[in-house]
């Protein structure tokens, strides 16, 4: 069975303790850092910038996996790399062309994501599967953190999984109980937010979450 990756999503986290909460999740054995972009405008909300990325990149030696949930992200894909950002997610919902924006994520250095809204079908990913190295499944709608799971997407995972053999990314509302749904869907990598950094011991949330 594939290995379950953790990315603890730093939305959650005490953002006047940035990188001593990032330290603590590497530490308690966290495989990713999960960075929730918005702009305001994509969704309803504003969070952080390259500047934050490029900080944190000095800070830990985890992969940086910037989800980009913004507008016109093929604009800001060459800075957030440039910050650090291991990874490039964007909303196929804000892109015109999946093809050429994963080119030019991979042409940059960066490994390539698409993300999808619960309502969006996977199937809008067919025309980029072979060049993608991540599918984000939203298990929550985009915007916010601390929304409750929605278990309509698990078939949705599931879909995906028998025809794309990369990493499967969940993001909302994750926790271990969630977790082990769509680990069973077929899903490998768990967006957490609230679920870890309220943990008491985030080395047994984090391996809760692996199903460990």
């Amino acid at each position: 069975m594939t290995r379950v990756l953790v990315a603890p999503s730093i939305l959650a986290a005490d953002f006047g303790r940035l990188a001593e909460e990032t330290r603590r999740m590497e530490q308690a054995g966290a495989d990713w850092i999960h960075l929730d972009v918005m702009d305001g405008h994509f969704v309803p909300n504003l969070t952080i910038g390259p500047q934050v990325v490029q900080a944190l990149r000095s800070v830990t030696k985890l992969p940086l996996d910037a989800h980009l949930m913004i507008e016109n992200p093929e604009k800001y894909v060459p800075v957030f790399v440039q910050a650090g950002a291991d990874r490039v997610t964007v909303h196929a919902e804000a892109v015109s062309d999946l093809g050429t924006i994963v080119r030019q994520i991979r042409g940059l250095g960066a490994k390539a994501g698409v993300a999808l809204r619960p309502q969006t079908g996977w199937e809008v990913l067919k025309p980029c599967l072979e060049e993608l190295d991540l599918a984000l499944l939203m298990t929550v709608n985009p915007g916010f953190g601390g929304q409750s799971f929605m278990p309509e997407v698990l078939p949705k995972i599931e879909a995906l999984r028998k025809v794309y053999g990369g990493h499967i990314q969940v993001d909302g509302g994750i926790n271990d109980k969630t977790a082990a749904s769509t680990r069973s869907a077929g899903a490998d990598v768990m967006v957490v937010g609230t679920f870890l950094f309220r943990s008491a011991d985030p080395q047994k949330a984090i391996a809760s979450v692996r199903g460990e």
